[in-house]
């Protein structure tokens, strides 16, 4: 069996730093510890940071969604994964109107096998509540599916709030979880209209016709539902001070609810959207960039531990994929890239900003979502037993993010020209070199991670 000796490194996690070497055989860890000593491969990392692969907890590859299918499919899209550092994605698989569970699983196993360069998971995104549909949920249980996500919004996808209320009772009994997509619907839609009667068509009323009250009153509501039913759940891509408001009032009450937010919602603000469309067009997601004081307040929010998880809601469209909507905001296909930049972008503007510890960069990109979506100790952390998911980060280097060097096939990155610190040197998934000094070296290694319950 294949061992790979890790010398004089510094392995991180969730609990600080510690100068150590990492063996591994085969595809697992099986020593953490000073001055090993075994016949293997030896790799000297002096001077580099050990981090357990990234989870990416939030993407949406090969995703049909406004007449269009992303720009990233599980090729493309788990290439810019590993060259992020990103050795395990979990992805919506997404059950369309009139469809079951089962049709929705088998449809995204049959997209992302044999094209996927990282290990990858599933949530099952519930968009037609029904008899036969709560009597699958015990077979997602068993193929490793345990965590749901549902929406607010959208008319294809959105549930009311009876069926949030028979879901979460369901996930309950079976141990799972649910993450939200909260917005309120009829406040988007009635914005919409109204901007369109004005002919205000243009980017600029994308953020404005889904403004942080909206997102605010479904956090309410969504967890005011999930009190009802007592059980946790997650609030995902969380992006206002509003929201987080609602959050912490739930907290209070005594509610269990956990955080997801991205880094569009710590490093940009709306201004992005007052470009001409091309530019502007680019960063349409939902919910929307938000000013400045939401930003503040969400990295406040992190060092104080209130906010769980860092994903990035992958959802990439080229600029022509776009342009569906220059003449009508509504037609824009909603979403961003993002799974390349996650880590260094919070390296340089969490940790070197001193906004977060590099324990906490760890907790929020590995450990945490680990647990959270039942892969810990399996992933998510560097100690004997677990899988040999193993980032080699330079924390010395410098660097300009630009699309050139970026594996997405949406040809542009939200933050073409930012200056950044640290580099993503080595990748290694499962004992195996993936990704070496920019240069992705296997391709479609990647594995189906059935998951356990939720580690709360």
């Amino acid at each position: 069996m294949k061992k790979i000796l890790f010398k004089r490194g510094a392995v991180v996690s969730s609990r600080g730093i510690k100068h150590a070497d990492v063996l591994v055989a085969g595809d697992r860890i099986i020593a953490v510890g000073r001055h090993i000593k075994e016949d293997a491969e030896i790799i000297d990392v002096t001077g580099k940071l050990l981090f357990p692969g990234f989870i990416d907890a939030h993407t949406h590859f090969d995703l049909e969604v406004s007449d269009t299918v992303t720009a990233d499919r599980f090729d493309t899209g788990t290439k810019s994964a590993i060259a992020g550092g990103v050795t395990t994605v979990v992805d919506f698989a997404t059950q369309n109107k009139g469809e079951t569970l089962s049709d929705a699983l088998n449809n995204w196993h049959i997209k992302a096998f044999a094209n996927s360069s990282c290990d990858y998971a599933f949530h099952m995104a519930i968009s037609d509540w029904r008899e036969d549909v709560k009597e699958e949920l015990s077979a997602m249980h068993e193929q490793g599916v345990t965590s749901f996500k549902l929406y607010m919004t959208y008319p294809a996808m959105m549930l009311n709030d009876k069926e949030i209320f028979d879901v979460l009772t369901e996930l309950k009994r079976l141990g799972c979880i649910a993450g939200c997509h909260c917005e309120n619907a009829g406040i988007i839609d009635g914005l919409r209209e109204r901007y369109a009667a004005g002919g205000m068509l243009s980017p600029l009323y994308h953020p404005q016709s889904r403004p942080s009250p909206c997102e605010a009153e479904a956090v309410d509501r969504f967890l005011r539902i999930a009190e009802a039913v007592d059980c946790p759940v997650i609030v995902v891509h969380l992006s206002s001070q509003e929201g987080l408001e609602e959050i912490r009032r739930a907290r209070k009450r005594g509610a269990k609810v956990f955080v997801e937010t991205c880094p569009q919602y710590l490093l940009l603000e709306d201004s992005v959207y007052d470009n001409d469309f091309d530019e502007s067009a680019k960063y349409v997601c939902s919910p929307p960039i938000r000013k400045h004081s939401d930003r503040k307040a969400l990295w406040r929010a992190l060092k104080d531990g209130e906010i769980q998880t860092v994903s990035t809601d992958h959802c990439s469209f080229t600029k022509e994929q776009k342009r569906a909507g220059e003449y009508d905001f509504r037609l824009i296909p909603n979403g961003m890239p993002g799974v390349e930049t996650r880590p260094i972008l919070l390296y340089t503007y969490g940790v070197k900003k001193k906004r977060i510890s590099l324990a906490q960069m760890c907790a929020l990109l590995s450990e945490n979502p680990a647990k959270l979506y039942g892969m810990y100790p399996k992933k998510g952390v560097i100690k004997a037993g677990a899988d040999a998911d193993i980032v080699v980060f330079d924390p010395h280097a410098h660097s300009v993010i630009s699309a050139a060097t970026q594996h997405s096939a949406c040809g542009y990155t939200p933050y073409e020209g930012v200056k950044v610190c640290g580099e993503i040197e080595n990748v290694y998934l499962r004992g195996e070199l993936v990704y070496r000094d920019g240069v992705i070296v296997k391709e479609r290694f990647g594995r189906y991670v059935s998951r356990g319950k939720p580690e709360l």
